[in-house]
């Protein structure tokens, strides 16, 4: 059996975020989120529901006044990975 450690297999350190708020953007359509944690290449999300999130969109992380173009790599329950482009 081969176990695999995700947090080894990142290209860069991700840093834990206490509470960031952000808007993930898409269309006319914004929905609140918590940065949980982030990198130079992307971050993890805790969102309410994944229904009707599509696999590209917008982040705002509005405390920091960044944002970010993002492609979903990885969704479990409520929370998802994106990738940064």
């Amino acid at each position: 059996m081969t176990v695999i450690d995700f947090a080894e297999a990142r290209k860069t350190k991700r840093r834990r975020v206490l509470v960031d708020p952000g808007l993930i953007r898409f269309g006319d359509m914004s929905i609140c989120c918590v940065v949980r944690d982030m990198s130079e290449a992307g971050a993890a999300l805790d969102i309410g529901s994944q229904i009707g999130i599509p696999d590209r969109f917008t982040l705002i992380v509005v405390p920091k006044k960044k944002i970010y173009s993002c492609a979903v790599v990885w969704r479990k329950d409520r929370r998802i990975g994106v990738a940064f482009h």
